[in-house]
């Protein structure tokens, strides 16, 4: 791996103080909020208002956006807001924009009542989905651009942080406020309005950090397609008509997909399997489409094809100019560095509960103790990136997250003991959160100043990607070999990992962070 001097432990822990951190770990905090309001907050919610599981489960697809938000990345990175852009800047009017984009969204889930209209809720939450991921793609962008890679890693710590905390005031607090309003074992929607009213006010925090700070000072190069109010009407049309092509072709695959998807299970294919080859059929037939259409409007004249492939191709062109064959071994990387945690992570409080721990126990230590944590974690991981290099914590994160798989499987022999309950989700927490800040400190290394939004975008978009589908295979796997093995299993999943970080080290120059007390404010 890359070679660096190591800074001194003062200078690693000063930059916890540098107004550019601080700015994050408020951010983080407005980042935070909005995911659990249409997760976990919300189904609780759903099912005091008499909803069905299965219907309640359809609420999460809200939250798609966060997984498609390169798709309209792009708009961000090109589009300058009328007025506003004129006023605070690129970043900044994107940014608020999108925070009073989450409290209109939080605020219209908030007055209705999904035991009188379901489908307003849906849209609702819809809108918060699409409102919270255009925030991220700004807030990352903002976070790269705002510092050079001397803060990257602590920028990253704090942001962690900050977003773990709006996770409590969204799930604890807004739950605890409900409750206040809400006689024990009955429904009333007025006490959910209160309790995303105060969700709302929440973001407001966020609304000032954006106000507050200034615009990030960086050159781009200038484009060779948008400059005038047209050319951005014109890119806009594009979008909306591939955005519309694509869902479109969601919905009605849905017709030719769903009855090969029975007929796999039927013939004695496992449910996960089929449903998961029918969700990739159907996705690609709508990515497909929309690739089709969008081609369509450069034909036909809406949108000149270099302008489509300044927004959409050029991001990704010049990764690959800039890295050449080690391109693929960084994707790679980045498409299975968190494997080990997110495969294992889905079955983790099923394995609480198969154990015997009580509900009282999994909230207090795995929600509760756990979550402080991954804060700690968090910034232990950012003050060591600082100390030693992104890189060196980044395969330490990799080795101690594969590490802490193995005291699950030990907690599986062991039984339900508390107290080494608690030591395997506090390793389990740190590591995590060490490992996952000096993976954003490193994929942030990778962007191109031209290109931020667009490229952490993808970037974000396929690190959770291959992990994610391999986890839908969690629960058969426990089925067959057993808890213990399980995690075993996991744990061998990082091992390649190691290896991959050693080798992208070497293929590529990622630079190092300086003395943060240099670092400009």
């Amino acid at each position: 791996m890359n070679s660096t001097e190591k800074r001194s432990w003062g200078a690693a822990f000063g930059a916890f103080i540098h107004p550019r951190v601080i700015t994050m770990l408020f951010l983080g905090l407005s980042a935070g909020i909005p995911i659990l309001l249409i997760f976990s907050t919300l189904s609780i919610w759903l099912r005091e208002a008499g909803v069905d599981r299965s219907t309640v489960t359809y609420f999460s697809w809200a939250a798609l956006g966060y997984s498609f938000k390169f798709v309209w990345a792009p708009l961000i990175d090109r589009l300058p807001f009328p007025v506003l852009h004129g006023l605070m800047g690129r970043r900044r009017s994107w940014l608020i924009i999108s925070q009073f984009a989450i409290i209109a969204a939080i605020l219209w889930m908030g007055l209705t009542d999904p035991a009188q209209n379901l489908t307003m809720m849906a849209f609702a939450a819809v809108a918060l989905g699409f409102a919270s991921a255009t925030q991220d793609i700004v807030i990352d962008a903002y976070r790269i651009e705002a510092a050079n890679t001397d803060l990257q890693a602590m920028m990253s710590s704090a942001y962690i942080g900050g977003y773990r905390i709006g996770m409590i005031i969204a799930g604890a607090g807004a739950l605890t406020i409900a409750g206040l309003f809400e006689a024990e074992g009955t429904y009333q929607h007025y006490a959910w309005t209160v309790a995303y009213g105060c969700m709302a006010l929440a973001m407001c925090i966020g609304v000032i950090t954006t106000l507050l700070v200034s615009e990030p000072d960086v050159t781009r190069t200038d484009s060779k397609f948008f400059h005038k109010t047209s050319d951005y009407a014109r890119f806009l049309a594009m979008f909306a008509v591939t955005v519309i092509a694509f869902v479109s072709a969601i919905y009605y695959a849905g017709g030719l997909i769903d009855p090969l998807r029975a007929s796999l299970t039927d013939a004695g294919m496992i449910t996960e399997l089929s449903g998961f080859i029918a969700g990739a059929l159907k996705l690609g037939i709508a990515i497909a489409f929309a690739i089709f259409v969008a081609w369509l409007t450069t034909r036909v004249g809406l949108t000149p094809t270099g302008m489509v492939q300044e927004a959409y191709l050029s991001p990704v062109k010049d990764f690959i100019d800039r890295y050449g064959k080690a391109a693929i071994v960084v994707l790679v990387l980045i498409g299975i560095y968190r494997i080990a945690d997110i495969v294992m992570g889905v079955m983790a409080n099923v394995f609480y509960t198969d154990l015997g721990f009580s509900k009282e126990e999994i909230a207090a230590v795995s929600k509760t103790f756990g979550l402080f944590m991954t804060i700690g974690g968090s910034f232990l991981g950012g003050v060591l990136s600082v100390r030693y290099g992104v890189l060196k914590i980044l395969f330490l994160g990799a080795f101690l997250a594969a590490i802490s798989n193995i005291l699950f499987a030990i907690l599986a022999q062991i039984g339900a003991d508390t107290t080494l309950f608690i030591i395997v989700v506090m390793a389990d927490n740190l590591c995590g959160g060490l490992a996952t800040a000096a993976f954003i400190a490193y994929l942030s290394g990778l962007t191109n100043i031209s290109f931020t939004a667009m490229q952490y975008a993808i970037f974000s978009s396929i690190m959770t990607l291959f992990p994610k589908i391999l986890a839908g295979f969690s629960g058969t796997a426990v089925d067959a070999f057993g808890y213990s093995w399980f995690f075993i299993g996991t744990a061998i999943l990082g091992i390649p990992v190691l290896y991959l970080v050693v080798l992208a080290g070497r293929m590529t120059n990622i630079k190092e962070p300086e003395d943060p007390s240099k670092a400009s404010a």
